[in-house]
């Protein structure tokens, strides 16, 4: 008979093995959900806490704009633009966007078609591109860095599966224009992904930091699929754009060296040319010219050497300034005195046993006996070296270049800057560094030493940078005029002008700088020829020069420096003199510089507001003023140029009268300054494009003024 118990021992074993398998069950969760949490390799010596405070957090770099480079009048040369590259979508997996539109290539031939007429890539290529087995494509580099009025003008074609990628760029607005002094960038990727503008060369490279500026950054919070969590804490410190930079160079006066060192170039076929224009009163550079040159927009560089500060070279005849400034300075100077020009002989400064004849430039037949004014107008390499024998030594030339700046760095804050080597010992050397061979000096340096003529015996500091703005708006740095020091006296300066216009003679035969001599037009300055030294010795032959030209205008109170070289020319000085007399005549009317003679009349401004009309009209043109008056009113309200500005014979005065009905004027050959301050006179809205001076409006005059005023400039006028 069987029994009716219950086996309670094999209850109370089920019971264990359910607890067993509940506890299993626990840690086999945590263990699953920590392992979908959290990736355990990534947790090796990470504490768990530590490890999910910085999976939430994500940090993005924000990176700074590059500042702008500027001209004296606020024209940008180098900025960053918008850039864009077009991309196609071709995966079909991407399908329509909320209001239907298709967000990838539907139609490839009708794609294809219309941006051929849109970039710079054919219509095989653009379809051979869209019709790849990828996601998604560029096209090309017709492609690429496209305007953002190139980007609205295809995004207006409204082209399923086309959008574009955008990115920031360097840009140069005038291309080939002040390309050394300005420089170039490079972009650099940071291991984020970031790319910044490194600068090279000109200023971009020098003040790279100020331009770069400061980055910054976000931290936020996201969740396990990358989201941003809502309302989360978000940790931001903003990038501090990089400063502004404003230069001393106008771009006006830029253009008129450009366009004559080019024609230069192309005329001559020479193997470079250098030309720099500084204000004579500050020491700031208005402009400068080289060639080779490049566009930086494309890099296309064949030297990496700024010619300004980074050539140095035998300056020929131009030196002779100097030495005989020193000599007249030193008041034993006796122009009046007298020397047989021709040749001399020396000692050999490699053998005591041998000799050395130096030689005037006119195959050593000089001029005869003749005064030492007389040598200087006619570039006597003898005149110079019998005052290193009769009036002062070859210690106190050297102590002169020194004190002149010669031999050590200016200091213009452009990279790549030499000091040049003006060194010599024995007698022999002196007297051939006295007329610019066997030492070595940069155009910088002979653009320095002329603004002692120019301040009565005070050398100035050269400067390229006006001031530098930062991103707040606050001026860092201003560069004004800075005196080195007085190193001659007024009375040295008065007689060193003396013979600088006795060059620029009207007679070859009595000064060596006929070919730059202009009627009305004061420049008074120097003529260069220099052997080159090449391979072991001075080449000989036609050409194988460099040749000079330095010159301060006017003459009587100098207002502007200016400097050009010119290495193995097929013509010589005549290139030279043509370049810098254009230059001379369009700078003068564009800062409006004038003679100070007898011959040229002029008159200091009154405040004509209130004055009649007719009245103040008929005053002017009795001195030879051109007088436009705006308007049909009897009465002055306004004027240009103000109170207080001198104006000379043919100057030109506008008067703003009281009934003043928009009409237009007729601006041809007014300079930009001209138009610009006429323009705001007028209280219109315009626009300025080119440089130089006005040739086309689009506005008649007599016309009134119903849209904006555009004009037109160019170069010469």
């Amino acid at each position: 008979m069987k029994s009716n118990k219950v086996n309670t021992n094999k209850l109370k074993i089920s019971k264990f093995v359910y607890v067993i398998v509940f506890f299993l069950f626990i840690l086999f969760g945590l263990s699953l959900g920590y392992r979908c949490l959290v990736d355990y390799e990534a947790t090796k010596g990470v504490s768990i806490s530590e490890f999910i405070q910085n999976r939430n957090i994500e940090e993005d770099v924000l990176m700074p704009e590059r500042g702008t480079i500027y001209d004296i009048n606020g024209n940008a040369l180098a900025q960053d633009v918008a850039s864009y590259t077009i991309i196609a979508y071709l995966n079909k997996d991407r399908g329509q966007d909320n209001a239907g539109n298709y967000r990838y290539v539907i139609d490839k031939e009708k794609t294809a078609s219309e941006l051929s007429k849109k970039i710079d890539t054919s219509y095989e290529r653009i379809l051979e591109l869209l019709n790849k087995d990828a996601y998604q494509v560029e096209l090309g580099t017709g492609g690429k860095n496209l305007s953002q009025l190139q980007m609205e003008d295809i995004k207006a074609l409204n082209l399923p599966g086309i959008d574009f990628i955008k990115s920031t760029k360097r840009y140069y607005p005038n291309g080939d224009f002040a390309s050394y002094l300005l420089g170039y960038t490079k972009n650099k990727e940071l291991d984020d992904g970031n790319t910044y503008m490194v600068g090279e060369l000109g200023i971009e490279g020098y003040y790279n930091k100020e331009l770069t500026g400061k980055s910054g950054y976000i931290k936020y919070e996201k969740d396990g699929r990358g989201n941003i969590i809502a309302n989360s804490n978000e940790y931001r410190e903003d990038a501090i754009d990089g400063s502004d930079i404003y230069l001393t160079i106008d771009s006006n006066i830029q253009l008129f060296i450009e366009n004559e060192v080019k024609k230069s170039q192309s005329n001559s076929n020479a193997e470079w040319t250098v030309m720099g224009v500084m204000n004579a009163k500050t020491g700031a550079i208005l402009g400068y010219s080289s060639t080779p040159s490049f566009d930086p927009n494309i890099r296309n560089l064949t030297s990496y050497m700024d010619p300004l500060v980074s050539y140095a070279y035998e300056p020929g005849s131009t030196m002779k300034t100097f030495s005989y400034m020193c000599a007249i300075n030193s008041g034993k100077y006796n122009g009046s005195d007298t020397f047989m020009s021709g040749s001399k002989t020396y000692v050999s400064a490699r053998d005591e046993n041998d000799t050395v004849t130096i030689k005037d430039w006119n195959n050593g037949q000089g001029w005869g006996r003749i005064s030492y004014d007389f040598g200087y107008a006619m570039s006597s390499n003898i005149g110079v070296a019998n005052l290193l024998e009769n009036v002062i030594t070859k210690n106190e030339l050297s102590n002169c270049y020194e004190k002149f700046g010669f031999g050590k760095k200016t200091g213009i804050t452009l990279n790549g800057e030499v000091s040049g080597d003006i060194k010599f010992t024995y007698d022999v050397e002196a007297a051939t560094a006295g007329y610019g061979q066997g030492i070595v000096v940069s155009p910088i340096q002979m653009l320095q030493g002329h603004t002692i003529i120019a301040n009565n015996g005070t050398l100035l500091k050269p400067y390229i940078v006006s001031k530098i703005v930062d991103s707040s708006g606050k001026t860092i740095l201003e560069n004004k005029r800075e005196e080195i020091g007085t190193v001659v006296n007024k009375e040295t300066i008065n007689k060193i002008k003396e013979l600088m216009r006795s060059v620029i003679s009207e007679d070859s035969s009595t000064g060596t700088g006929s070919a730059y001599k202009m009627d009305g037009y004061d420049l008074i300055g120097k003529t260069g020829t220099a052997s080159i030294f090449e391979k072991g010795r001075y080449l000989t032959g036609d050409g194988n020069y460099i040749y000079s030209f330095a010159g301060l205008y006017p003459g009587d109170d100098p207002e502007i420096i200016i400097y050009m070289a010119v290495k193995k020319p097929k013509d010589g000085q005549n290139y030279i003199a043509s370049s810098v007399k254009d230059v001379i005549v369009n700078t003068s009317k564009y800062l409006s510089i004038e003679e100070k003679t007898k011959e040229n009349k002029n008159i200091v401004l009154d405040d004509y507001s209130n004055k009649i009309v007719t009245e103040v009209k008929s005053k002017l043109e009795h001195n030879k003023i051109k007088v436009i008056t705006l308007g049909t009113g009897n009465k002055v309200i306004n004027q240009y140029p103000n109170k207080g500005i001198k104006v000379y014979e043919n100057g030109l005065v506008v008067l703003l009268t009281n009934n003043y009905n928009k009409t237009m004027i007729d601006f041809n050959g007014m300079s930009y300054k001209e138009v610009k301050e006429i323009l705001k006179l007028m209280d219109v809205e315009y626009e300025l494009s080119g440089y130089g001076y006005a040739y086309q409006q689009n506005i008649d005059n007599g016309n009134v003024i119903d849209k904006k005023v555009i004009i037109e400039f160019k170069g010469l006028y």
